[in-house]
Protein backbone atom coordinates (compact mmCIF):
# COMPACT_ATOMS: atom_id res chain seq x y z
CA UNK A 1 0.00 0.00 0.00
CA UNK A 2 1.28 3.26 -0.82
CA UNK A 3 1.56 6.51 1.19
CA UNK A 4 -1.13 8.05 -0.31
CA UNK A 5 -3.68 5.47 -0.45
CA UNK A 6 -2.45 4.87 3.49
CA UNK A 7 -3.32 8.49 3.97
CA UNK A 8 -6.78 8.15 2.59
CA UNK A 9 -7.48 5.05 4.65
CA UNK A 10 -6.26 4.96 7.72
CA UNK A 11 -7.49 8.02 10.41
CA UNK A 12 -4.33 8.02 12.60
CA UNK A 13 -2.36 8.60 9.52
CA UNK A 14 -4.91 11.48 8.36
CA UNK A 15 -4.12 13.11 11.94
CA UNK A 16 -0.87 12.60 11.74
CA UNK A 17 -0.50 14.71 8.39
CA UNK A 18 -2.58 17.36 9.10
CA UNK A 19 -0.28 17.91 13.04
CA UNK A 20 2.95 17.52 11.46
CA UNK A 21 2.11 20.09 8.70
CA UNK A 22 0.92 22.76 11.35
CA UNK A 23 3.99 22.15 13.50
CA UNK A 24 6.09 22.68 10.15
CA UNK A 25 4.22 25.96 9.93
CA UNK A 26 4.44 27.50 13.09
CA UNK A 27 8.06 26.59 13.68
CA UNK A 28 9.23 28.03 10.47
CA UNK A 29 7.18 31.20 11.22
CA UNK A 30 8.80 31.69 14.79
CA UNK A 31 12.26 30.35 13.89
CA UNK A 32 12.71 33.27 11.40
CA UNK A 33 12.15 35.50 14.39
CA UNK A 34 14.75 33.62 16.67
CA UNK A 35 17.79 33.24 14.18
CA UNK A 36 17.36 36.65 13.20
CA UNK A 37 17.47 37.87 17.10
CA UNK A 38 20.15 35.50 17.48
CA UNK A 39 18.49 33.43 19.83
CA UNK A 40 19.04 30.34 18.71
CA UNK A 41 20.48 28.62 21.81
CA UNK A 42 17.11 30.16 23.72
CA UNK A 43 14.98 28.20 21.34
CA UNK A 44 16.79 25.17 22.43
CA UNK A 45 16.76 26.35 26.29
CA UNK A 46 12.87 26.85 26.01
CA UNK A 47 12.75 23.43 24.45
CA UNK A 48 14.07 21.67 27.14
CA UNK A 49 12.52 23.81 29.86
CA UNK A 50 9.03 22.46 28.75
CA UNK A 51 9.91 19.40 30.27
CA UNK A 52 9.30 19.50 34.11
CA UNK A 53 5.60 21.06 33.45
CA UNK A 54 4.92 18.04 30.77
CA UNK A 55 5.94 15.66 33.62
CA UNK A 56 4.23 17.78 36.59
CA UNK A 57 1.12 17.54 34.44
CA UNK A 58 0.79 13.94 33.62
CA UNK A 59 1.69 13.76 37.70
CA UNK A 60 -1.53 15.33 38.38
CA UNK A 61 -3.69 14.01 35.63
CA UNK A 62 -4.27 17.44 33.64
CA UNK A 63 -3.58 18.59 30.04
CA UNK A 64 0.47 18.83 29.71
CA UNK A 65 -0.25 22.27 27.37
CA UNK A 66 -0.46 24.31 30.88
CA UNK A 67 2.49 23.17 32.43
CA UNK A 68 4.64 23.38 29.63
CA UNK A 69 3.41 26.57 28.77
CA UNK A 70 3.74 27.85 32.51
CA UNK A 71 7.38 26.21 33.26
CA UNK A 72 8.55 27.02 29.82
CA UNK A 73 7.76 30.92 30.84
CA UNK A 74 8.81 30.75 33.88
CA UNK A 75 12.84 29.55 32.37
CA UNK A 76 12.19 33.00 29.84
CA UNK A 77 12.20 35.32 32.96
CA UNK A 78 14.53 33.31 35.17
CA UNK A 79 16.92 33.46 32.01
CA UNK A 80 15.93 37.20 31.70
CA UNK A 81 16.32 38.09 35.66
CA UNK A 82 19.31 36.62 36.18
CA UNK A 83 21.51 37.66 33.61
CA UNK A 84 19.84 41.55 34.05
CA UNK A 85 20.90 41.14 37.70
CA UNK A 86 24.37 39.83 37.66
CA UNK A 87 27.53 40.00 36.18
CA UNK A 88 26.32 36.59 34.40
CA UNK A 89 26.04 37.00 30.24
CA UNK A 90 22.63 36.03 28.72
CA UNK A 91 24.31 32.39 26.64
CA UNK A 92 25.63 31.72 30.44
CA UNK A 93 22.24 32.16 32.34
CA UNK A 94 20.37 30.35 29.53
CA UNK A 95 23.17 27.41 29.82
CA UNK A 96 22.14 27.49 33.95
CA UNK A 97 18.61 27.88 33.97
CA UNK A 98 17.73 25.07 30.96
CA UNK A 99 20.05 22.70 32.10
CA UNK A 100 18.59 23.36 36.06
CA UNK A 101 15.00 22.85 34.05
CA UNK A 102 15.69 19.95 32.18
CA UNK A 103 17.43 17.95 34.81
CA UNK A 104 14.22 18.76 37.36
CA UNK A 105 12.43 17.35 34.25
CA UNK A 106 14.18 14.18 34.24
CA UNK A 107 14.12 13.81 38.50
CA UNK A 108 10.16 14.19 38.26
CA UNK A 109 9.86 11.67 35.23
CA UNK A 110 12.13 8.59 37.53
CA UNK A 111 10.15 9.44 40.40
CA UNK A 112 6.52 8.25 38.15
CA UNK A 113 5.98 5.41 38.32
CA UNK A 114 5.12 4.65 34.51
CA UNK A 115 7.25 6.89 32.01
CA UNK A 116 6.35 5.18 28.90
CA UNK A 117 4.08 7.84 27.79
CA UNK A 118 6.65 10.54 28.51
CA UNK A 119 9.21 8.55 25.82
CA UNK A 120 7.53 10.12 23.39
CA UNK A 121 7.64 13.45 24.45
CA UNK A 122 11.30 13.43 24.41
CA UNK A 123 11.44 12.27 20.70
CA UNK A 124 8.69 12.47 19.48
CA UNK A 125 5.78 10.03 17.65
CA UNK A 126 3.32 11.71 15.41
CA UNK A 127 1.80 8.37 13.93
CA UNK A 128 -0.04 7.86 17.89
CA UNK A 129 -1.00 11.68 17.48
CA UNK A 130 -4.30 11.55 19.41
CA UNK A 131 -7.56 13.97 18.53
CA UNK A 132 -6.80 16.21 21.68
CA UNK A 133 -3.04 16.47 20.66
CA UNK A 134 -4.25 17.46 16.69
CA UNK A 135 -6.62 20.34 17.92
CA UNK A 136 -4.34 21.44 20.85
CA UNK A 137 -1.79 22.00 17.78
CA UNK A 138 -4.52 23.46 15.36
CA UNK A 139 -5.34 25.83 18.19
CA UNK A 140 -2.22 27.03 19.11
CA UNK A 141 -1.33 27.22 15.49
CA UNK A 142 -4.11 29.64 14.49
CA UNK A 143 -3.33 31.57 18.19
CA UNK A 144 0.42 31.76 17.07
CA UNK A 145 0.04 32.72 13.32
CA UNK A 146 -2.82 35.78 14.36
CA UNK A 147 -0.43 37.38 16.94
CA UNK A 148 2.97 37.35 14.19
CA UNK A 149 0.37 38.89 11.49
CA UNK A 150 -1.25 41.57 14.84
CA UNK A 151 2.25 42.34 15.68
CA UNK A 152 4.76 42.42 12.48
CA UNK A 153 6.35 45.01 12.77
CA UNK A 154 6.62 45.34 16.02
CA UNK A 155 8.58 42.18 15.99
CA UNK A 156 10.25 42.92 12.48
CA UNK A 157 11.89 46.66 14.12
CA UNK A 158 12.66 44.60 17.38
CA UNK A 159 14.26 41.48 15.77
CA UNK A 160 16.63 44.06 13.52
CA UNK A 161 17.31 46.78 15.74
CA UNK A 162 16.26 46.72 19.71
CA UNK A 163 17.46 50.09 20.14
CA UNK A 164 15.77 51.84 17.40
CA UNK A 165 12.61 49.75 18.75
CA UNK A 166 13.26 51.51 21.93
CA UNK A 167 13.93 55.07 20.36
CA UNK A 168 10.04 54.29 18.89
CA UNK A 169 8.68 53.92 21.82
CA UNK A 170 8.12 50.63 21.39
CA UNK A 171 8.09 48.01 24.91
CA UNK A 172 11.24 46.27 24.06
CA UNK A 173 11.02 43.76 26.87
CA UNK A 174 7.52 42.91 26.76
CA UNK A 175 7.56 41.97 22.99
CA UNK A 176 10.81 39.55 24.27
CA UNK A 177 8.97 38.39 26.26
CA UNK A 178 5.67 37.54 24.10
CA UNK A 179 7.84 36.23 21.79
CA UNK A 180 9.20 33.84 24.60
CA UNK A 181 5.21 33.04 24.84
CA UNK A 182 4.70 32.32 21.27
CA UNK A 183 7.84 30.10 21.51
CA UNK A 184 7.17 28.12 24.28
CA UNK A 185 3.90 27.24 22.54
CA UNK A 186 4.96 26.12 19.35
CA UNK A 187 7.62 24.13 21.41
CA UNK A 188 4.36 22.41 22.73
CA UNK A 189 2.52 21.84 19.85
CA UNK A 190 5.80 20.01 18.62
CA UNK A 191 6.29 17.75 21.69
CA UNK A 192 4.52 15.05 19.83
CA UNK A 193 5.66 15.47 16.30
CA UNK A 194 9.42 15.56 16.82
CA UNK A 195 9.75 15.68 20.66
CA UNK A 196 12.03 18.11 23.25
CA UNK A 197 15.01 16.81 21.85
CA UNK A 198 14.74 17.78 18.26
CA UNK A 199 12.19 21.26 18.31
CA UNK A 200 14.39 23.05 17.89
CA UNK A 201 15.89 21.90 15.13
CA UNK A 202 12.36 22.66 13.24
CA UNK A 203 12.67 26.15 14.73
CA UNK A 204 15.81 26.76 13.12
CA UNK A 205 16.89 24.74 10.10
CA UNK A 206 13.90 25.80 7.69
CA UNK A 207 14.37 29.46 9.04
CA UNK A 208 17.52 28.93 8.27
CA UNK A 209 17.46 27.44 4.84
CA UNK A 210 15.17 30.48 4.16
CA UNK A 211 17.45 33.11 5.36
CA UNK A 212 19.67 31.90 2.51
CA UNK A 213 16.95 32.24 0.00
CA UNK A 214 15.92 35.84 0.40
CA UNK A 215 16.59 39.32 2.33
CA UNK A 216 12.80 40.35 2.99
CA UNK A 217 11.48 39.03 6.49
CA UNK A 218 8.11 38.12 4.82
CA UNK A 219 9.07 35.92 2.03
CA UNK A 220 11.51 34.70 4.60
CA UNK A 221 8.64 33.70 6.70
CA UNK A 222 6.66 31.78 4.04
CA UNK A 223 9.21 29.98 2.84
CA UNK A 224 10.21 28.91 6.14
CA UNK A 225 6.81 27.61 6.68
CA UNK A 226 7.08 26.25 2.96
CA UNK A 227 10.42 24.25 4.30
CA UNK A 228 8.67 23.32 7.23
CA UNK A 229 5.56 21.71 5.48
CA UNK A 230 7.91 19.69 3.38
CA UNK A 231 10.20 18.67 6.00
CA UNK A 232 7.13 17.17 7.69
CA UNK A 233 5.09 15.62 5.02
CA UNK A 234 8.83 13.97 3.56
CA UNK A 235 9.91 13.08 7.17
CA UNK A 236 6.59 11.28 7.94
CA UNK A 237 6.48 9.20 4.79
CA UNK A 238 9.81 7.93 5.33
CA UNK A 239 8.27 7.39 9.36
CA UNK A 240 5.56 5.42 8.51
CA UNK A 241 7.03 3.67 5.11
CA UNK A 242 10.14 2.14 6.83
CA UNK A 243 8.69 2.34 10.62
CA UNK A 244 11.56 4.99 11.55
CA UNK A 245 11.36 7.67 14.56
CA UNK A 246 9.07 10.05 13.31
CA UNK A 247 10.60 13.48 15.00
CA UNK A 248 14.08 11.82 13.08
CA UNK A 249 12.98 11.64 10.05
CA UNK A 250 11.34 15.12 9.82
CA UNK A 251 14.25 16.46 11.52
CA UNK A 252 16.42 15.02 8.27
CA UNK A 253 14.21 15.88 5.63
CA UNK A 254 14.71 19.50 6.78
CA UNK A 255 18.68 18.94 7.54
CA UNK A 256 18.79 17.46 3.41
CA UNK A 257 16.78 20.29 2.17
CA UNK A 258 19.24 23.00 4.05
CA UNK A 259 21.75 21.44 2.60
CA UNK A 260 20.95 21.93 -1.06
CA UNK A 261 20.12 25.41 -0.11
CA UNK A 262 23.22 25.83 1.15
CA UNK A 263 24.64 24.33 -1.88
CA UNK A 264 23.07 25.76 -4.65
CA UNK A 265 21.14 29.17 -3.27
CA UNK A 266 21.03 31.49 -5.79
CA UNK A 267 22.97 34.09 -4.31
CA UNK A 268 24.34 32.67 -0.69
CA UNK A 269 25.36 28.94 -2.16
CA UNK A 270 28.30 27.51 -1.80
CA UNK A 271 28.44 25.86 -5.38
CA UNK A 272 27.66 29.43 -7.30
CA UNK A 273 30.55 30.87 -5.08
CA UNK A 274 33.16 28.67 -5.96
CA UNK A 275 31.78 29.26 -10.12
CA UNK A 276 32.17 33.06 -9.63
CA UNK A 277 35.58 32.77 -7.86
CA UNK A 278 36.54 30.39 -10.76
CA UNK A 279 35.13 32.91 -13.41
CA UNK A 280 36.62 36.01 -11.74
CA UNK A 281 40.22 33.86 -11.78
CA UNK A 282 39.91 33.19 -15.21
CA UNK A 283 38.84 36.83 -16.76
CA UNK A 284 42.43 38.17 -14.76
CA UNK A 285 44.23 35.21 -16.79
Amino acid sequence: MTFIDAVFQYGFLQKALLTSTMVGIICGVIGCFIILRGMALMGDAISHAVLPGVAISYMLGINFFFGAVFSGVITAIAIGFVSQNSRIKHDTSIGIMFTAAFASGIIIITMLKSSTDLYHILFGNVLAVRSSDMWITLGIGIIVLGAVYLFYKELLVTSFDETMGAAYGLPVRVIHYFLMTLLTMVTVASLQTVGIILVVAMLITPAAAACLLTERLWVMIFLAAGIGVVSSVVGLYFSFTYNLASGATIVMAATAIFVLVFLFSPKHGLIWKILKVKKKRASLV
